[in-house]
């Protein structure tokens, strides 16, 4: 069995999320409050978020929330692969 490199699905995931936030990101900017509140309701099966919905969120927070997100992401990618590359050898 082939071996996952570890940075490179730890890049796809922390890339992959980053994309989600700045998706997140470009909803709140065109959808606007109730837009926002709507779609995430949809999103998590009828959930209401009106209360945890924050609109003014300022830009550094922004910034500093998809950085965050990147890297927890390639954590969990990197970990991922890890742990499989870990698994195949042990079955050899």
């Amino acid at each position: 069995m082939l071996q996952i490199n570890v940075k490179k699905l730890g890049f796809a995931f922390g890339f992959t999320g980053a994309l989600l936030y700045l998706g997140c990101i470009i909803v709140m900017l065109t959808a606007g409050k109730e837009g926002t509140v709507t779609f995430f309701n949809n999103l998590l099966h009828g959930l209401d978020t009106s209360s945890i919905i924050r609109m003014d969120v300022p830009l550094l927070d922004a910034f500093f929330g998809i950085i965050q997100t990147f890297i927890l992401g390639w954590l969990v990618g990197a970990c991922v692969a890890a742990f499989y590359n870990a698994q195949i050898n042990v079955i050899k």
